[in-house]
């Protein structure tokens, strides 16, 4: 531990403000009105260290004029929290309506309402911020996953432990409020919690800031979920194109973000459409041959997410009934964000980088 960490931590927790200067910071958790806001909310005030100066919470649920929120807030958290009204337009709209309410604070930091900060969250965090450089637009954190014990996870488990080893995740991220200022914040054309998170950080690349790695820890449980979750997710192949047309063909390696199976659905939808076209037009054995790939495209990709899953009677039967919808669903959302992004400009940085303009600043 270094002389820096000793001395940090021997001083005494500041529990009504994280003080002035540099790191002072705002909470800012978006919400649907899930369960897990509560435990996000006590394990906040538990956490040790210094507190946020502003809780912010964003109801965006909705129903137009529905009932208030239904909301806990711990006795340490009150005079600090506000709600306010998002507008129903995905995590990304309601992020932005949250930090634009936070107040001139230094840093934000989002939280999903389904995560739980540890028990040394606020302490941590105070490190984290006090170690960034100058240059650093956002201190990431270490998001964990637990898993049952006992048994295989099941897909979408295994989905979700992906959280932990994604980049810049904003399940828990710190953003500095001048570098979410400079980029406009997010994009609100991402309009599920995909991808937004990454669009958001490089763009912040792109204007001149870093991003910096962080040792504060939070845990993401796994929420419960229908069968056909796999399915919805599909949706986020439109994310991919805009992702593509402001990025580049290059995103996914800069973003660290694994490509998937996209190129395996094409086919398989592809050849499921061939048979049916080869049955109409009056040739069987094409139509036969056609209908056999589509049958061991779709046999594979099932075997894949069976293999490594609990192997019970329900996730099997819910692996091969979705592991028949996927490769369609993907490639209509696919085929439905070229149409929606065709027009979308590539991504240009509107200002000079950020060490450049400080540069210039002092050659001045």
């Amino acid at each position: 531990m270094s002389d820096f960490v000793r001395q940090w931590r021997a001083r005494p927790a500041n529990r009504t403000g994280s003080g002035g200067g540099g790191s002072a910071y705002a909470v800012v958790v978006p919400t649907l009105g899930r369960p897990g806001l509560r435990v996000c909310l006590r394990a906040l005030a538990r956490a040790e260290g210094p507190m946020p100066v502003r809780v912010v919470v964003v109801d965006d649920r909705p129903e137009p004029g529905g009932a208030p929120l239904d909301l806990e807030v711990p006795p340490s958290l009150r005079d600090i929290t506000t709600v306010v009204k998002g507008r129903a337009a995905g995590p990304a709209a309601a992020r932005n309506t949250g930090w634009r309410a936070a107040g001139r604070v230094p840093w934000i930091v989002f939280l999903d309402d389904d995560v739980v900060p540890g028990p040394s969250w606020a302490d941590d965090l105070a490190l984290d911020l006090a170690a960034a450089p100058a240059d650093s637009a956002g201190v990431t954190a270490r998001i964990e996953v637990p898993l049952p014990a006992g048994r295989r996870p099941t897909d979408w488990e295994r989905n979700t432990a992906g959280l932990a080893t994604a980049r810049w995740i904003t399940a828990d991220m710190a953003y500095r409020r001048e570098a979410l200022e400079a980029v406009d914040g997010f994009d609100e054309r991402f309009r599920r919690a995909f991808r937004e998170d990454a669009d958001l950080a490089l763009r912040v690349l792109g204007t001149g800031w870093t991003l910096t790695a962080g040792q504060r820890r939070t845990q993401h449980p796994v929420r419960p979920v229908d069968r056909w979750i796999s399915v919805r997710l599909q949706a986020g192949n439109a994310d991919d194109v805009l992702m593509t047309r402001r990025h580049g063909r290059d995103w996914w390696d800069r973003a660290g973000a694994p490509r998937g199976r996209l190129p395996g659905h094409l086919a398989v939808t592809a050849l499921a459409g061939a048979s049916l076209v080869c049955a109409v037009l009056g040739r069987p054995r094409a139509a036969a041959l056609c209908a056999a790939g589509w049958l061991a495209g779709t046999a594979e990709f099932a075997l894949a997410r069976i293999t490594p899953g609990p192997r019970t009677r329900d996730e099997i039967a819910a692996m091969a009934l979705t592991s028949l919808v996927i490769p369609p669903a993907a490639t209509w959302h696919r085929l439905r964000g070229r149409l929606a992004h065709r027009a979308t400009e590539p991504f240009r940085p509107a200002a000079p980088p950020v060490g450049l303009a400080r540069e210039e600043e002092v050659l001045s």
